[in-house]
Formats: structure tokens, sequence, C-alpha cells
């Protein structure tokens, strides 16, 4: 018999998920940016801000950001760390690593850079490597998540941390209902306007509301392994941070 998950709200193969995820990421990767910032009216570099003012990422140290896709979070780490230390900007998907790649070289901060093409089911990484791991906006979209989650725990440092930025469960009923008006009948109309795909925004839209709640996440994690798992609502709950550590 063979093993399904959800692609949004269509039950689909297990084995085609990524790739149909890929074709989405293929279709938006060259506007993205402007994608998230028309979605979340900016406010999505805000979050992106407090998840690295709570990284715990110093002088030397090493990041793996996966699912790092245009670079945002990597470029910040990229200061954070220094010369001494190393930035992995990671994706699945080629056409998003490739637009990542490109910002990161014109803003000259690839230096201590490394660009991987990865699944963050198996990573090609040895045990013990990084001081910390993040995943902004990236999770919802991995077929197998406990084998991610396993995977990251592996690649952790003792120490290190795990971060993982994801749009959730808003937290008041009301704030829910206006949500959901605006996700379903505004976000896909301006993906069509923006980049001529309604269909890839009313995937990611789907994908929002097929992703664990935060504390079905939590229970996740903790079952891959990591310590002292807890979860910080932002806006309502409409995004959470999941932090995570390795013993």
């Amino acid at each position: 018999m063979k093993k399904t998950t959800h692609f949004g709200y269509q039950q689909v193969d297990a084995n085609e998920k990524a790739g149909r995820v890929a074709e989405v990421f293929h279709s938006v990767a060259s506007k993205y940016d402007v994608m998230n910032d028309f979605m979340s009216m900016g406010i999505h570099r805000l979050w992106k801000r407090y998840t690295i003012d709570i990284s715990g990422v110093r002088p030397g140290h090493k990041v793996l950001d996966l699912a790092g896709g245009t670079g945002d979070l990597a470029k910040a780490f990229s200061k954070k760390v220094g010369a001494t230390g190393e930035v992995v900007l990671s994706d699945i998907n080629a056409s998003m690593l490739s637009e990542g790649r490109s910002r990161m070289l014109d803003a000259g901060v690839a230096n201590n850079m490394r660009f991987v093409q990865a699944n963050a089911e198996a990573l090609p990484f040895p045990d013990n490597t990084f001081n910390c791991v993040t995943m902004a906006f990236g999770l919802r979209n991995v077929t197998d998540k406990d084998a991610a989650l396993r995977s990251i725990y592996r690649v952790l440092k003792p120490g290190g941390r795990l971060l993982v930025l994801e749009f959730s469960r808003p937290t008041n009923s009301l704030f829910r209902k206006i949500y959901d008006e605006y996700s379903f009948r505004v976000i896909p109309k301006v993906g069509e306007a923006v980049t001529g795909d309604r269909d890839s925004y009313q995937y990611l839209v789907e994908s929002i509301r097929m992703h664990p709640d935060q504390d079905t996440l939590k229970g996740m994690m903790e079952e891959a392994g990591f310590d002292r798992s807890d979860y910080i609502n932002l806006t309502n709950g409409v995004v959470a941070i999941h932090r995570g550590f390795k013993l």
C-alpha cells in the first residue's frame, strides 16, 4: 500500500510531495521576498529579527540555515559569526538556493558562507557539527517532519539549539477567523497579481493549515530528543518560534 501525505489539502503519494513543493518554489523564487512583504505587511522581517536575537549565535559559531531561501537569516548570521565562524545556507530547492547565493554575493557576505542543496530529512553533514540550526517557514513543506527533526538533532553539537520559525495557530478565535478570511480570499489573489501564480499561493495557505499546531510540534521535537523544548507565539500565534536544545 502506497504511503500518502498532504500537499495542501490534497492527499498525494508521499514520494511525490518533494517534487510538487519544488515546483511551487521554482515558480515563485524570484518574487519570494516581495510576496513575503505583501503577505505579512512586512512583519516577517521583525519575526526573523527576533529569531536571530534569541539564537545565542556568537563569533566563531557554525550555523546551519535550513530552507534558507533568499538568505535573510543567513545574511544576519554571517555578520554574527564573523571571520572565524561559518554559515551554511541550505535549501532543497535549486532555484531558491541560487537566488540566495546571488543575493549573498551581491551583499558581500559570502566569504564565511557555504551553499548546500540538501533535504532536511537526511542532512549531508557529520554528527555534532553546528552550534545552531534555524529553519524559517520551511518545516511545513517537509514530507517527513519527524525524520527532519531527528536529522537536525544529529548534526547539532551538544549544547546547540534548533529554532523553527513557522506559521502556526492563532490563539484568539476572532482573530483566527479574520486571519482565515485574509489568507484564503486575499493571498492567492495577490500571488496571482505579483507572480502570475495563484495556485502556488493557494498551496502555501493550505499548507499552513495542515502544519502541526504549537503543542503538537513541541511534542514532536521532544520525541526527536530535544531538551527544554518550548515555543514563543508572535502576532497572536500567526507564527511561533519553537526552540529546543541538544544535551
